[in-house]
């Protein structure tokens, strides 16, 4: 009797999860449309009912449309083979990184992962304690001066820092160490100088480029998504509030000729520098590919990541984060999609 109590538990505190996840993206959803709904007018009829019946018959459920009303709305046209990003969410990540992904929130973990020089990380503050990026423990007396050993300016991310919150600057000469341990547990990186490239765009804040790998179901690692986030002048650092995105073709790294404000309204050059995103490519490009496979297949536990990245004044790579749980797939799929429409998620419903 008690196990079956367990169970019924349990099985309700999935369902009242999901409804509540379903009913998010439902109403993310719909304020997406209503962005684009703004600019392109009103969508058609015929692409809601397709979205509908694509949702229902290839997804087993109506709670995944309202992402394909915003894909159609946003291409004008329907798509077979898009994957809705609730769906994405709720059915394909729990399928194929299962809990793994949630690590890349850990920042401190980066390193023991991955054993690579491609990511900036200088050290990292645990529970009380703070390490160097070899894990070698650093008294709080010496910390100052370690972290500050090459640069005046570093940058510190808490764990589960995304959309540009939990990042703070720290300086030398005003650096309180009391002040940073109420923070909580995070890693400190190196300030990037970027590529002249990306400060061209906007100098104020270190650009992003964000490419989606996948290991596929034969051990084979792809690059299935690329795009270039940049901030705006009074950003510090990239925040989802203010970015600029702009699609870059993944094999090339040509900037699309389009970037988007708020993720969907369209313009043609940054509205601060006042650079054309038209016939520009990201350089180096073929190094960013390069070392987001080989980190992929690093990590075969978790088969979608999305890696931000950027090139820095010396033509290095510079991986920023890794996400392996909440990798955000909408926007790919919307302006180059569908791109994962030869793995078989969508039958993957079927199998719960």
């Amino acid at each position: 009797m008690n196990q079956k109590i367990y169970q019924f538990g349990k099985n309700l505190k999935k369902k009242i999860s999901h409804f509540k996840f379903d009913m998010y993206h439902k109403y993310r959803a719909k304020e997406e449309l209503k962005i684009i709904e703004l600019v392109k007018g009103k969508t058609e009829p015929k692409l809601i009912k397709l979205s509908n019946e694509y949702a229902k018959d290839i997804f087993g459920s109506q709670n995944y449309a309202p992402w394909l009303y915003v894909y159609s709305a946003f291409s004008e046209t329907f798509k077979e083979g898009w994957i809705p990003d609730n769906y994405y969410g709720k059915i394909v990540v729990p399928k194929i990184s299962s809990g793994y992904g949630k690590v890349s929130f850990l920042k401190s973990f980066t390193k023991i992962f991955f054993n690579s020089n491609v990511f900036p990380d200088i050290g990292y503050y645990v529970n009380g304690l703070f390490y160097s990026d070899n894990y070698i423990f650093i008294h709080k007396n010496n910390i100052k001066d370690f972290l500050f050993k090459n640069s005046n300016l570093i940058v510190f991310k808490l764990d589960n820092s995304k959309q540009g919150l939990g990042v703070f600057f720290l300086d030398k000469n005003s650096f309180d160490l009391n002040k940073l341990r109420l923070l909580g547990n995070g890693v400190f990186q190196e300030f990037i100088e970027q590529h002249p490239f990306f400060s061209e765009l906007m100098a104020n804040s270190v650009a992003t480029i964000r490419i989606t790998t996948i290991l596929e179901n034969n051990g084979n690692a792809s690059v299935r998504a690329c795009f270039l986030r940049v901030g705006r002048k009074n950003d510090t650092h990239i925040k989802e509030t203010s970015e600029i995105v702009i699609p870059v073709h993944p094999l090339s790294g040509n900037l699309h000729v389009l970037g988007y404000l708020d993720a969907w309204i369209a313009i043609d050059k940054h509205p601060d520098s006042q650079v054309l995103f038209a016939n520009r490519k990201i350089p180096h490009f073929d190094k960013c590919i390069s070392v987001a496979l080989e980190l992929q297949k690093a990590m075969p536990f978790v088969r979608c990541i999305g890696w931000d990245m950027t090139v820095d004044k010396n033509d290095n790579v510079k991986v920023m984060e890794w996400n392996g749980y909440d990798t955000d797939i909408k926007f790919s799929e919307a302006t180059q999609g569908p791109g994962f429409s030869d793995l078989g998620w969508e039958k993957l419903w079927k199998e719960q």
